[in-house]
């Protein structure tokens, strides 16, 4: 994963070597280069890696999850509103099924599904609280010594 410029919601709690390989985007051509030696020659770990990604994705982005995101988001911003917003004289309303009926083949089928059809049998989930200021001190630490080890090309046998 090329180290991004901002964070998606669900990449935030990504280990580095657990479930990516981290590429600087400074230097992409080398880290490229080195992740790939290092897989070929560590073939088992460098599999693991892509398991761990994989895994983390299927448990973490499922649509719910996505959902819950969206929901807390907008409640959010919602609340810094200054406005009331009003439906527009004329407007017409539709449904999710009227924008997929023109759509054909992958994007229709990942649309209807990924569309709800029915209101949650669960409230959305709660908000974790906070990380306490020394536990987020010990976590972004830990990532950033494993991402130096890959900086530094000192892989040892246990990654």
């Amino acid at each position: 994963m090329v180290k991004p410029r901002y964070y998606d919601f669900f990449t935030r709690n990504m280990v580095p070597l657990k479930h990516y390989w981290p590429i600087s985007a400074k230097n992409m051509c080398e880290d490229i280069e080195f992740a790939v030696n290092w897989g070929n020659t560590h073939i088992d770990k460098a599999q693991a890696i892509g398991k761990g990604g994989t895994n983390y994705i299927l448990e973490n982005l499922k649509m719910k999850f996505v959902y819950d995101y969206m929901f807390h988001l907008l409640n959010e911003y919602a609340k810094l509103m200054r406005f009331k917003p009003t439906i527009p004289e004329g407007a017409i309303e539709i449904c999710s099924e009227t924008m997929a009926c023109p759509i054909r083949g992958l994007r229709k089928r990942l649309l209807m599904e990924s569309m709800v059809n029915s209101p949650s049998d669960t409230p959305p989930c709660t908000m974790p609280p906070p990380y306490k200021p020394e536990a987020l001190k010990m976590l972004i630490q830990e990532n950033e010594d494993l991402i130096k080890k890959v900086k530094t090309r000192a892989m040892d046998n246990s990654n």
